[in-house]
């Protein structure tokens, strides 16, 4: 059921729907920007095995944000969720969350996947790469950010808009690791590259590539995966014909972004929340999302299954998270400027 707060639209997707009268030890108040059965799955099991209840309300990173600002002291959430460091880093400058000093979550999480000063943790992965065309395109040509604004794929890539929060902290990680300026002549490139105007979402960019339209697409790892993986037919055919590559940044490796999660500042249910998100960080969990979402777990030591083990292999860059979230007005800055629309 969806409901509007200051022009804002929300979803009360339950375990519970969410209310300012849950503040008690066997309550925990979740505001997410995933939207996953499997995440809903992992907060029953939560509630099986603690007693405590998880009450999810769900919207865009942005309006969950909003919603937060407005609610001020009295707010509710005692847990941030999103599917984006950037969008972390966003709430994090709201100042919406509050440090967590926990040795299991240290223990769990890699320095460069967590904020430094523990406002923020992720307990996933997800790699921004490349799908293309296997019979037009050759794997070295896609094996470097760089080669992506080159004349080789002038009218041949299909991306995604500039408000993507996905592309806004690629661009931060070039930012981050090239500076603004070679990032802006990167980002022209890929303009002048476009084969269409950027619309739709990624596996809108990877279905393109198998019907011609682009000979390439930047997506985020785990859309491929799932079509690859998951019972519709047409999606794995596209997945036969495209094929997935993992371009290196300066040689060190692809860049990584995460799902993660803040406690909140005036968190009511403080405890409850740390408890949430060191059960979200556990290795069970970290596999749980791997196997049912196809992104990769964030503790090298979690092995990663099925399908996504096949593609786990990769190198990922040492940049880390909290160094190019906050690249992202620099980012956006870039892309209008370059008509990336």
């Amino acid at each position: 059921m969806r409901s509007t707060l200051f022009s804002l639209a929300f979803v009360a997707l339950a375990v519970t729907a969410c209310a300012p009268a849950d503040r008690d030890d066997k309550v925990v108040n979740v505001y997410t920007a995933r939207h996953y059965d499997s995440d809903l799955a992992l907060y029953e099991r939560f509630t099986r095995e603690t007693g405590v209840k998880v009450n999810r309300i769900e919207g865009k990173p942005d309006e969950l944000v909003a919603r937060m600002k407005a609610e001020g002291a009295g707010s509710p959430a005692d847990l941030f969720i999103a599917a984006d460091a950037g969008a972390l880093w966003r709430a994090q400058q709201a100042g919406l969350f509050q440090p967590v000093a926990s040795k299991v979550l240290d223990s769990r999480v890699p320095a460069s996947l967590r904020d430094p000063g523990g406002e923020w943790y992720g307990f996933s992965r997800r790699a921004r790469v490349v799908a293309y065309d296997a019979a037009r395109v050759k794997p070295e040509e896609v094996d470097d950010y760089a080669k992506l604004a080159g004349p080789r794929f002038r009218g041949k890539i299909c991306v995604r808009s500039s408000d993507s929060i996905y592309n806004l902290s690629l661009v931060g990680a070039l930012i981050e690791a090239w500076g603004p300026e070679r990032t802006a002549a990167w980002v022209r490139g890929v303009v002048a590259n476009m084969a269409r105007p950027p619309e739709g979402g990624d596996r809108d960019q990877i279905r393109a590539v198998a019907a011609g339209v682009c000979e390439v697409a930047i997506t985020n790892s785990y859309y491929y995966l799932r079509m690859a993986s998951g019972a519709d037919a047409a999606d794995k055919a596209v997945t036969d014909k495209v094929k997935l590559a993992f371009p290196s940044l300066d040689g060190k490796g692809t860049h990584v972004n995460i799902a993660g999660a803040g406690v909140a500042k005036t968190a009511p249910n403080r405890d409850n929340a740390v408890r949430l998100l060191e059960f979200l960080t556990s290795p069970e969990s970290q596999a749980h999302i791997a196997e049912n979402n196809a992104e990769f777990p964030v503790s090298p030591d979690v092995e990663p299954p099925g399908s996504v083990k096949a593609y786990a292999g990769f190198t990922a860059h040492p940049m880390g998270a909290a160094a190019f979230a906050r690249r992202q007005p620099e980012a956006q800055a870039a892309m209008s400027q370059a008509g990336w629309r």
